[in-house]
């Protein structure tokens, strides 16, 4: 940032106010995407972590990051950032409801972490009647599945192993269950992570450049997704992300998206 003021000749509370006037426009562009109606949706859920302030235990860090990455098109619809606790997935989850309200077809692949079906599960169950004596089950909306893929050793563990592959929690019964095992990975988001890591210098391991507070950490990250999602190519697709998914024609240019007018709302 001192070295952008340097050279652009600019105070430091100006390029900051400008940083934050493009962070602010992830909400109305998520809101715009949530608008449109999709045929299916592959997602993957992940996580990556970085320090905040100082040097503390792993559960008490705010760097926590939940990605939440449509697999086709590469187009992220979660970029969090806070402790590793259930109000952090819960607000990953409750993008993925908004999701699953405009698709007819949705798949969520985790890779170990059992806290976004679960919560998932919690929020988005509905009663299976089947026409059996007994209190009927809950299950998953229909269209929606969950796959876990636990990586790591289970040496270390007593009684009965986990599978590799499993469903985590009740399907309905007429979900369609076409997820080949060879599917359930997250390698694009851990892709994406290594991407962050170069990208963003808060996230890099062998810096101490991590963010001061969580909320300039999350100004970053939503500047970094506004740029991924509409105006960059993505170097595997060639197209941007919101190309690929079908919310634009094109991509968006630097100039276009700061032309983008926000009505303020004065605080009461």
């Amino acid at each position: 940032m001192n070295a952008v003021c340097r050279i652009f000749e600019i105070s430091k509370n100006t390029l900051l106010d400008w940083e934050q006037r493009f962070a602010g426009l992830q909400g109305p562009l998520l809101l715009y995407a949530l608008l449109h109606t999709f045929l299916s949706q592959l997602i993957e859920g992940d996580e990556v972590y970085t320090k905040i302030e100082k040097n503390r235990p792993q559960e008490e860090s705010e760097g926590w990051t939940v990605v939440l990455m449509d697999r086709a098109s590469r187009f992220i619809w979660a970029l969090r950032c806070g402790k590793k606790d259930r109000d952090l997935f819960l607000s990953a989850i409750q993008t993925v409801m908004d999701i699953i309200a405009r698709t007819g077809d949705v798949t969520l692949i985790t890779d170990g972490e059992r806290r976004y079906s679960l919560l998932l599960f919690e929020v988005c169950h509905e009663l299976y009647r089947s026409g059996r004596p007994g209190r009927p089950r809950k299950v998953l909306r229909r269209g929606v599945r969950v796959r876990l893929k636990n990586k790591g050793s289970q040496s270390h563990r007593r009684g009965r192993k986990r599978p590799k592959y499993e469903t985590p929690c009740s399907e309905h019964p007429e979900t369609p269950q076409n997820v080949l095992n060879s599917e359930i990975h997250t390698n694009h988001v851990e892709a994406f992570n290594a991407s962050l890591r170069r990208r963003n210098s808060a996230y890099r391991r062998k810096t101490n450049t991590y963010a001061k507070k969580k909320t300039g950490l999350q100004r970053t990250l939503d500047v970094f997704w506004v740029v991924h999602n509409f105006i960059r190519k993505h170097f595997t697709t060639q197209q941007v992300p919101a190309v690929a998914l079908g919310l634009l024609k094109e991509g968006l240019s630097w100039g276009q998206i700061l032309r983008i007018q926000m009505q303020l709302t004065p605080s009461i």
